[in-house]
């Protein structure tokens, strides 16, 4: 007839639980690169969407951010590096998507005006 768990000795459930917590904390995350890596790409877009000049505080908070998550990958802090990857994506994306509404809005304007010029040169001033 087998054993069972609790026949065993009472010292080994310890053991066996100081064992199982060892296991379990060893097991942790594994590095955040590809968060890092994410964020670095959405800075790259908020460049490119011209975020400088139309989204300049997210994208400084991005940036911010950004560095401050390569300062604790460095320091080993890889929790922390992983948050702040994420708050830089995010920063990142809100100047991107910041950027796109402001040159949408000013396109729109520009149409709303151009529509407005050919409505008065066609003698339409009053109609919609």
């Amino acid at each position: 007839m087998p054993t069972s768990f609790a026949q065993f000795p009472r010292p080994l459930h310890g053991a066996c639980l100081v064992l199982a917590l060892a296991l379990a904390g060893c097991a942790s995350l594994p590095p955040p690169t590809a968060e890092l890596s994410a964020a670095n790409q959405a800075v790259a877009r908020a460049d490119a969407a011209d975020a400088q000049q139309y989204a300049p505080e997210d994208l400084d908070r991005a940036r911010t951010a950004l560095s401050r998550a390569q300062a604790a990958m460095s320091a080993g802090r890889e929790r922390d590096a992983r948050a702040l990857a994420v708050l830089s994506e995010a920063s990142a994306d809100l100047a991107t998507a910041r950027s796109a509404q402001t040159q949408a809005e000013a396109t729109l304007a520009q149409r709303r005006a151009e529509v407005a010029s050919l409505r008065q040169s066609l003698g339409m001033e009053d109609r919609p």
